[in-house]
């Protein structure tokens, strides 16, 4: 018999193709092995403000994942749990914050509530904010007294974004960079028609693996990210915080990078094309200049909100302007944002081999392994793999390591190679 009797399971954050074949394979390891298993509803969303004189409501803050739920759920759309993006960590950027009641207050609501429910596990499934959750929850449970109740954490890693450290691929990234990449077909016979141009504003706000992905499959003239932000095409200026300190941060060169579009598109015309699709990253939006991102709200993980800069829109304006100024000529430039619609598309094959893969290795590191604070990584023919978390997370600071496209990549070098422009 297993120690483990009750596992509690949670998604947090965005949502990502082939989130029910984590789910629901992760289930019925636990399941066939005659263990409970409770879905917490929308994340850390109803244990966050968790009041022990008001217990969690099942149906309502968790649900009980049985068999019948099951069926035909791995290739399914969607999120059976729900997600939502509270963050109990918010306040504790440094282990000594664990031992400081009122930052560590959330956390301990958190834990209270995970252990009202009698649990013996706690599964997290989520992008890079919620591996640090899981530390801090990992942390804070190492800081109680001895004889109290301690469960071990372990973390599924989700994000279309596929910029995490310890995995080659997250489940969800092809299926939302093959359906970004048909809407860029679709834009491509646009823009050949009207003899256009669409800057399309794809997810991917740490690292381009989404952006150059969507951009290679769909046929791009050209796809730019953060990790183009170098050389000529960045720049630096110095900005004063609310408490007077100044510091030097890198932004994006906009007239350079401005320039390199010009000069693709006179290439392409060159060659007969007066078209084409031009693919960024929406975490070029965190190089703007200060001056466009005043007054821009942030979440819970400290994110701006990109979605509301719309820089697709404001470069497609620029773009235009000087392609007038440089040529004399116009050329209709539109600016699309690209990917909430891909966060929950139906997941292919490979996806759906992923994230079940994925939702094994939490039932295989907590009771095969006995295994506690690591994450699940998959690679080569579908090796799991347990990566602790303390390779993942920085000890002092307790944030992520970004996983960024390497420049001197052949996955870098494909994108340039197909690029219709000159390089420097």
């Amino acid at each position: 018999m297993s120690k483990i009797q009750r596992v509690a399971m949670l998604f947090a954050g965005g949502p990502a193709p082939g989130a029910n074949a984590v789910i629901a394979s992760a289930a019925m390891a636990f399941i066939n092995d005659g263990i409970e298993v409770i879905g917490i509803k929308h994340g850390y969303s109803s244990l966050i403000d968790f009041d022990p004189s008001k217990p969690l409501v099942e149906g309502q803050d968790y649900i009980r994942i049985t068999r019948a739920e099951l069926p035909h759920r791995r290739s399914s759309q969607g999120i059976m749990i729900g997600t939502a993006r509270s963050n109990p960590g918010k306040s504790v950027s440094s282990p000594a914050h664990i031992q400081d009641p009122e930052r560590s207050a959330p956390l301990k609501r958190s834990y209270e509530a995970l252990k009202s429910l009698n649990i013996d596990a706690l599964i997290s499934i989520g992008g890079d904010d919620t591996l640090k959750t899981a530390n801090k929850m990992k942390l804070y449970q190492e800081s109680l007294p001895a004889g109290s109740k301690k469960f071990p954490v372990v973390h599924l890693p989700k994000t279309i974004d596929n910029d995490y450290m310890g995995i080659d691929f997250t489940f969800g990234y092809f299926t939302a960079a093959e359906f970004l990449a048909n809407e860029m077909r679709n834009l491509n016979y646009d823009a050949s028609a009207a003899r256009a141009y669409f800057v399309c504003e794809a997810m991917g706000r740490s690292a381009g693996w989404l952006a150059y992905g969507a951009a290679i499959a769909g046929e791009a003239c050209m796809v730019l990210s953060v990790e183009d932000i170098a050389g000529p095409l960045a720049g630096e200026e110095t900005v004063t915080d609310a408490s007077g300190n100044t510091k030097t941060r890198k932004i994006m060169n906009f007239d350079k990078v401005i320039e390199r579009i010009i000069r693709m598109m006179i290439r392409r015309e060159e060659h007969g094309l007066q078209y084409g699709v031009i693919v960024i990253a929406e975490g070029l939006a965190e190089y703007l200049p200060q001056k466009y991102l005043e007054g821009i709200p942030r979440d819970d993980h400290g994110h701006i909100a990109i979605s509301s800069i719309d820089i697709g829109k404001m470069l497609a304006k620029l773009v235009a302007k000087a392609y007038e100024t440089t040529t004399g000529k116009s050329r209709k430039v539109n600016g699309v944002q690209l990917g909430y619609e891909s966060r929950c598309a139906l997941p292919h094959a490979f996806d759906i081999m992923l994230g079940s893969q994925i939702g094994v290795g939490a039932y295989r590191a907590l009771v095969e392994k006995g295994l506690g604070g690591v994450m699940v990584s998959v690679g080569g023919q579908m090796q799991l793999n347990f990566v602790p978390f303390e390779e993942l997370v920085d000890p002092a600071t307790l944030v992520t390591k970004v996983r960024y496209i390497e420049q001197n990549s052949d996955f870098y070098r494909l994108a340039r190679f197909i690029e219709s422009t000159d390089q420097e």
